[in-house]
């Protein structure tokens, strides 16, 4: 996609679609990972897990959200393309340590608890977030910060999405 490609992460809630959207809409090319690149599949293989829902029907919301991959060939493939100067994949995966190498740098959306319960009681059900045990999931997670990547860079996801967005694009070199 890009010459240059960066990974914006963050905790469900975080706002990685609602800067995916605002990035598209400014332009830039736009990989929304977690629908055109995910799937449920075994950590280790890469393996597709036959038969298992996506987000909400799972009894085991941690199953779920381990089992969120994204397919390493695409994410390869897409990155190699570079007939675009600059491209943003948006979303999260659990087996980001096959490619996190290829990125130019990764962006994490920091925000508060408040905001990602606040954001994730307006999911609807069938969205990752929008039952309560899959909201006290994230928020979990969200303490512990054990599925963000390291060494990235935080981004404040409080401010306007309009700010966060310039933030990004100016630690990418780009002018507003």
């Amino acid at each position: 996609m890009g010459v240059r490609n960066y990974l914006i992460e963050g905790v469900s809630g975080s706002g990685k679609t609602s800067v995916a959207t605002e990035l598209q809409r400014r332009g830039y090319d736009v990989i929304h990972g977690d629908r055109e690149l995910a799937y449920q599949g075994d950590p280790e293989t890469g393996e597709p897990l036959i038969g298992s829902p996506q987000t909400g029907g799972c009894a085991d919301v941690g199953f779920t959200h381990w089992h969120h991959l994204w397919n390493v060939d695409k994410v390869k493939s897409l990155i190699a393309d570079q007939s675009h100067p600059i491209s943003f994949f948006c979303g999260g995966s659990r087996n980001l340590h096959r490619f996190i190498g290829l990125f130019d740098a990764i962006f994490v959306l920091d925000v508060d608890a408040d905001t990602v319960s606040n954001r994730l009681v307006s999911r609807p059900e069938d969205e990752f977030g929008g039952t309560p045990a899959e909201r006290d999931f994230v928020l979990r997670l969200h303490a512990t910060q054990e599925d963000i990547p390291k060494n990235a860079t935080s981004i404040d996801a409080t401010a306007p999405l309009a700010s966060v967005v310039d933030d990004i694009l100016s630690r990418c070199g780009e002018r507003r």
